[in-house]
């Protein structure tokens, strides 16, 4: 009974939460300690205080926390899976009715029309990620890692996780 009463706690302000994980707090709140009766206020706070704190989504952390707290890592699944659960739910009607209506001139049209635009926002973002790469550490320390990284990726064929985590290695090692 307690998975359910954690899914439901998470599930609602989900639904009705539009804004994001802020708008979704006072929601939260509502059922953990008013509906629940799980936590008090004081301690709400504090869990809220902490959970901004940490990088990452306000909403999946509060889920985490609660969840493990009444019912242990499953509960913290549960807790979790309840928070992103209307978005997945969402991402995979809408997709699906792209799909359905793919081969439609519309659909190609808006598809081409978007496609520059990611492409031009993600030359931004890598140019950014460079320049503030270059701020920070150098030109020798960055051309290291871009040298690294585009053999890694593009001669050896290694995975981008693996990529990213020797990077990570270095410049713990070599930049901390």
């Amino acid at each position: 009974m307690i998975f359910w009463k954690l899914f439901v706690a998470f599930f609602i302000p989900g639904i009705i939460g539009y804004g994001g994980g802020p708008a979704s707090i006072p929601l939260v709140e509502n059922e953990v300690v008013g509906r629940f009766g799980w936590m008090s206020v004081t301690e709400f706070s504090e869990m809220l205080a902490m959970a901004n704190a940490l990088p990452g989504p306000i909403a999946t952390k509060m889920a985490g926390f609660i969840g493990y707290q009444q019912a242990g890592v499953l509960g913290a699944v549960v807790g979790v899976f309840a928070t992103v659960a209307p978005s997945l739910i969402l991402m995979i009607v809408l997709l699906s009715v792209l799909y359905k209506f793919k081969d439609s001139p519309r659909v190609r049209r808006m598809t081409n029309l978007i496609r520059p635009a990611i492409a031009v926002l993600l030359g931004i973002m890598a140019y950014q990620f460079f320049w503030n790469s270059y701020e920070d550490t150098g030109f020798l320390q960055t051309a290291i890692l871009i040298a690294a990284s585009f053999l890694l990726l593009e001669k050896v064929k290694l995975h981008p996780a693996f990529v990213i985590l020797g990077s990570l290695i270095y410049g713990a090692l070599f930049l901390g």
